[in-house]
């Protein structure tokens, strides 16, 4: 008898996925823990395995189609096994809705009403003699613009087009300029990644949120990055290292608020945010504080090469605690980075540049990075926010102190 493949739940909260290819076809041998099918979650785009041996008989879900989870989306069995009994539709019909076998009939007559139903229609709003009723600056207004008052619906007394309607549909694409080609506009349809990006920044906005910003020197912490440059030791390497010392210190910070609770971690699980061509992704490199800065670097280059190509898992993109967004590279000097929920907080870096600031009373240049740090305002109050920050401002001037 055919097995029955069913979309998985590769993670918490999914609840539905689009199969983005199969990578076998019907008729086509399959091995259980075999590739199958890329499945596009609303995190990550990721090969899932046949949980079966045998032939690929028939495949029921579709390539761009989003599915819910449990749903069945192939059959695996013996070569030739009848699978025609198997392919009944699993969603009953509502008592009440109208068969398939005339469907095709019913829409020719819903096209044939609606067509009568157009021609029905007056072709415009006019007075008995076919004059349209519109005020004398409405006439004026229209002339000008190329606008024919007999397409256009009054808002005035018995139905009189006055200036405002006018004005109104000149503002659109319709009645711009006489004799242009109407604007199209590209319609992009959202991916699974960018609904959840939507979702998820809608519930950050809803979040209490409050900001406070430091500066500090690099001059320490960019020595120490040269003298580990030959093993790709980047200044966000050295920000996680550090900012994962300070959460520890400091562990209110190191939290998530959800369901009218705060759930605060024993261990650093610092996100950095990664943009990709799909969108903005939060890979999470575990248990920071007890990595070294080498480890954290290897571990950040396999994300981000991952996350560039598609491949992070779900398990990748889980369980961080604290998350890091550094806009540095790309010359943005400071900037306030969005909640990631259910994170209490999210550290958004600028770049680093020279300065003027003063030192002993004396004038000097120095390397200054501006921090940023966002707070959920019902977990984190401003005194605990404002004495994380400083701790990571000071083991940035003096990483000596925690390595």
């Amino acid at each position: 008898m055919a097995v029955e493949v069913s979309l998985p739940r590769l993670g918490q909260g999914m609840e539905a996925g689009t199969i983005v290819r199969w990578l076998k076809s019907e008729g086509d041998k399959v091995e259980k823990g075999e590739a199958l099918y890329e499945l596009d979650t609303d995190k990550v785009t990721q090969e899932v395995e046949a949980e079966a041996s045998g032939t690929l008989l028939k495949i029921l879900g579709k390539e761009g189609e989003e599915i819910a989870v449990g749903k069945r989306i192939a059959l695996i069995g013996e070569q030739g096994e009848d699978v025609a009994a198997e392919e009944v539709d699993e969603d009953p019909q509502e008592e009440g809705s109208p068969g398939p076998a005339r469907e095709e009939e019913r829409e020719r007559g819903r096209e044939t009403s609606a067509e009568d139903e157009e021609k029905a229609e007056p072709a415009e709003e006019a007075s008995k003699d076919g004059r349209v009723k519109a005020s004398p600056l409405a006439r004026r207004i229209a002339r000008e613009r190329g606008i024919d008052l007999g397409s256009l619906v009054g808002t005035g007394p018995e139905g009189r087009v006055v200036a405002e309607d006018v004005e109104r549909a000149a503002a659109t694409p319709a009645h711009a300029t006489a004799g242009a080609a109407p604007l199209e506009a590209e319609v992009v349809p959202l991916t699974s990644l960018r609904r959840t990006i939507a979702r998820r920044l809608t519930a950050a906005w809803e979040a209490p949120a409050f900001q406070i910003s430091m500066s500090a020197d690099m001059t320490r912490s960019l020595a120490l990055r040269e003298r580990l440059r030959d093993e790709k030791v980047t200044v966000t390497d050295v920000l996680t290292k550090l900012s994962a010392i300070a959460l520890l210190r400091h562990r209110e910070l190191n939290a998530h608020f959800a369901d009218d609770e705060i759930r605060i971690f024993p261990n650093a699980n610092v996100g950095l945010a990664v943009a990709t061509e799909r969108g903005l992704v939060v890979p999470v490199i575990r248990e920071c504080e007890r990595k070294s800065l080498v480890q954290i670097a290897a571990d950040r280059g396999a994300l981000v090469q991952r996350a560039r190509e598609g491949k992070l898992s779900a398990e990748d993109l889980e369980d961080g605690t604290f998350t890091i967004s550094n806009l540095g590279m790309f010359g943005v000097e400071q900037f306030i980075a969005v909640l990631n929920p259910p994170q209490a907080s999210i550290l958004a870096v600028g770049a680093i540049d020279q300065r003027p600031v003063a030192e002993d009373g004396e004038l000097v240049v120095r390397p200054m990075m501006s921090l940023t740090l966002t707070c959920d305002h019902r977990a984190v109050d401003g005194a605990k926010a404002a004495e994380f920050l400083r701790e990571v401002k000071t083991l940035l001037e003096e990483p000596g102190l925690a390595l």
